[in-house]
């Protein structure tokens, strides 16, 4: 019996959107009625990278991405004008990289054990500036360190010192905020502009409110952080409480950093952990 030519294949279903595997299918996962699935996928993915390189808890450092390798290219005129208000402006990527190299060692980031727990290991923002100073500190060490990256529409790439397997890519901010915060046991802030006052106060917010275990806070270079912020009449005008100027200190260079972390609270790993079977 021949077949009816009146009668239509199936060409048009097999190419019809609504036919893709939901996972297959891109249109359907960037739409705005999936915008909670994209969330928690962006929450997964570096989650389930983080607990495989038995990443238990972080050294978390902000800092700027215009403050530039001394040794790189010219000084621009932001730099000029930085030095020209701040003296220690030149000493400040040199510390940066002395503070991810001081707390890799010290840390626990280099695990000793195959398989094993890695305690305060360097997180950044991945971007670079002042962020690929300290993971470059870590990269010296021969430890791995973390690059939460944030999609933006005309700067960021990853800088060449994090982890290729621990370089992460977000499109929200509240995500990437979210796994700064969940592993870290201590927060390191160099001097920087809009994005590292966000992440500051984001953390600082999260403390004040008792949201956040009591991990220490330091602020890189005093003078710097004193002329941007004036903290004491945050307290004066009872716009924070007294008691919130004991939420954070200050350094003036890497060693102070680092003895100010342990100085209020960061734990340091004596021996290496192993980590429980998944068997």
């Amino acid at each position: 019996m021949s077949r009816d030519a009146s009668r239509p294949d199936n060409r048009a279903q097999l190419a019809s959107p609504a036919y893709r595997l939901p996972a297959l299918d891109q249109s359907f996962l960037l739409s705005d009625s999936m915008r909670g699935a994209r969330l928690m996928l962006e929450y997964e993915k570096a989650e389930e990278r983080l607990r495989a390189w038995g990443v238990r808890s972080t050294l978390v450092a902000f800092g700027s991405a215009r403050v530039r390798d001394p040794d790189g290219p010219p000084a621009t005129a932001g730099e000029v004008a930085r030095a020209a208000e701040f003296p220690n402006a030149h000493r400040w990527y040199g510390e940066a990289v002395a503070f991810g190299r001081l707390a890799s060692q010290q840390g626990g980031a280099l695990d000793g054990i195959p398989g094993g727990y890695r305690d305060n290991v360097i997180a950044t923002g991945g971007g670079g500036g002042l962020m690929a100073a300290v993971n470059r500190g870590a990269w010296e060490a021969g430890a791995p360190s973390i690059g939460f990256n944030i999609a933006l529409p005309h700067e960021q790439e990853p800088n060449p010192y994090t982890t290729p397997e621990l370089t992460f890519q977000f499109h929200y901010f509240a995500m990437r905020k979210l796994h700064f915060a969940m592993r870290a046991a201590g927060l390191v802030i160099f001097p920087g502009g809009f994005g590292t006052l966000d992440e500051m106060f984001e953390i600082l917010t999260l403390r004040q409110a008792g949201k956040s275990p009591a991990i220490p806070v330091v602020l890189m270079d005093r003078a710097y952080w004193k002329r941007v912020v004036n903290f004491d009449v945050l307290a004066k005008t009872g716009m924070i409480s007294p008691a919130d100027l004991e939420l954070f200190s200050f350094a003036d260079d890497a060693v102070g950093v680092w003895r100010a972390l342990l100085a209020n609270g960061l734990k340091v790993p004596t021996t290496p952990a192993a980590r429980p079977s998944e068997a």
